[in-house]
């Protein structure tokens, strides 16, 4: 029955070589892609459904069992993660069908797309530190493909960037893994933790710690590492955009997530507070950079820099009421960042600028995309009872019960800039007298608005059914602060 466990790896990557057969037919492409997602959900439903039945689910790839052979994980945490990854590929996937354009999807964009989703799901639920590097890479791989497809001259400059960067991470990582595993002589996460907790992590772990961390604050674009992401995630069209924003940076931060509460949480006093720090720094670069672009897409883009802050020091306190209110809060941050994403894109297809100064007036002609992009801006800033309130709430009380109250001013604070920065996109490009860009009346946005309204409605959903929902938080808070259960989980024990 655990082979289920499987498919949100092999199913999109059989999806994806099925696509590169029919990479002229954009129709059939589109019809496969749209099934495959739909089947996608529901399989991760039923293994979210099956872990809260049975807790830690495990797959022994191969004939060998852990902690020697390659073990599939599926505990709480990344059940939900990736349960949450298929809807939004879902949505974006649909918005792509009338947005990311014909030369594009004649390019084996579909089958792209189906590879990136391979990568950011086998990173969820690898229970190896090694294959975690390599589903990186499957990842990493196919974003390279997306953010230069199209060939625009934004788009070559910046990919150099965020291929430089990302080959250097990759570089990094691969000595950190060597490091650890010559140091400790395991590469199986449960046997790391058990191996670490052995010796009590002394200070050559710690010190790999620090660098793991370093290999994950450039993927998740952590303070002063997430210098590469205003440029690199501006250039691809909205599409790609949206799924960078919701989806990348979010594998970094479940990796400090897995890292630093299963295998390196023996030395918080070091570790930990590093990654308060840095944590703190990054929510405020992501609020200066918020509030002083009048570009769309900068300003949403900096608001993935303040989420990526707000939810790693919540990891960083290590109480349940911070942990639980992280994972909310990641949830709730990567559906509403792809909502956002795809709402400003349709701002800018209307208006024909992502310019603030030169839009204004959407509201007149597209009243009903005004006022949902109010009510995601509302749960971006974390208005009760909207999605992002429940999470910011126990990380604020987490920062209490720890007696952080630099951190949470910090974090009080930038939710009052967050406010300000996505009221701005409000009020002067949907409220007020039209701008130099006059909305383009004749543009029929519905297939465009249908999936980010989805997307929406899921957030309102999950902001006011909190209550449903934290049950399963709860388990997965338990199982990430009790190591012992994720460990019996995989080596049986």
């Amino acid at each position: 029955m655990n082979n289920l466990l499987l498919m949100p790896v092999l199913w999109p990557l059989l999806t994806g070589i099925i696509l590169i057969f029919f990479v002229k037919q954009i129709k059939i492409q589109r019809v496969i892609s749209l099934l495959s997602s739909l089947i996608g959900i529901g399989i991760s439903v039923m293994i979210v459904y099956r872990v809260s039945q049975d807790g830690v689910l495990t797959l022994s790839v191969g004939s060998w069992e852990a902690p020697f052979g390659i073990i599939i994980v599926g505990d709480m945490l990344a059940s939900l993660l990736v349960l949450t990854t298929t809807i939004i590929g879902a949505a974006i996937l649909v918005y792509s069908f009338n947005s990311i354009g014909k030369e594009r999807e004649s390019f084996y964009y579909y089958a792209v797309f189906q590879f990136l989703l391979v990568g950011v799901n086998g990173a969820f639920l690898t229970g190896d530190i090694f294959n975690l590097f390599v589903f990186f890479e499957v990842m990493l791989m196919a974003s390279y493909v997306l953010i230069v497809l199209g060939g625009t001259k934004v788009q070559l400059r910046e990919s150099l960037k965020y291929v430089i960067v990302n080959v250097l991470s990759s570089a990094f990582f691969v000595i950190a893994v060597a490091y650890l595993y010559s140091t400790v002589g395991t590469l199986n996460m449960a046997h790391l933790s058990e191996r670490i907790a052995e010796v009590n992590q002394p200070g050559i772990i710690s010190v790999i710690a620090i660098a793991f961390l370093v290999v994950f604050a450039l993927k998740g674009a952590i303070f002063p590492l997430f210098f590469w992401l205003p440029g690199a995630y501006n250039a691809p069209p909205i599409p790609v955009i949206a799924l960078f924003g919701a989806l990348l940076t979010k594998v970094g931060i479940y990796s400090i997530f897995r890292t630093y509460t299963l295998i390196f949480y023996h030395d918080q006093g070091f570790t930990h507070v590093i990654l308060a720090v840095l944590s703190l720094l990054t929510i405020i670069a992501g609020v200066i950079g918020a509030i002083a672009y009048w570009d769309v897409k900068k300003i949403i883009i900096y608001n993935i820099v303040i989420a990526v802050g707000v939810i790693t020091y919540g990891i960083s306190l290590m109480n349940e009421q911070a942990i639980a209110g992280s994972l909310l809060y990641l949830i709730h941050d990567m559906l509403i960042k792809a909502a956002l994403f795809l709402l400003v894109g349709i701002m800018i297809k209307v208006s024909g600028t992502s310019d603030l100064r030169k839009m204004g007036g959407l509201i007149h002609q597209y009243p009903t995309l005004a006022w949902t992009f109010f009510i995601a801006a509302l749960s971006l800033a974390g208005i009760p009872p909207f999605s992002g309130f429940a999470g910011k709430l126990l990380i604020l009380q987490g920062a209490v019960e720890a007696e952080a109250y630099i951190g949470l001013a910090i974090i009080l604070l930038s939710s009052f800039m967050v406010l300000y920065s996505v009221m701005k996109i409000f009020i002067h490009g949907f409220w007020g007298k039209p701008g130099q860009a006059r909305a383009k009346t004749n543009i029929s946005i519905s297939k465009l608005f249908i999936p980010a309204a989805l997307l929406v409605a899921l957030s309102i959903a999950y902001g006011v059914g909190t209550e449903a929902v934290y049950p399963f938080i709860l388990q997965a808070v338990e199982t990430i602060l009790d190591p012992e259960i994720y460990i019996n989980g995989v080596l049986k024990e």
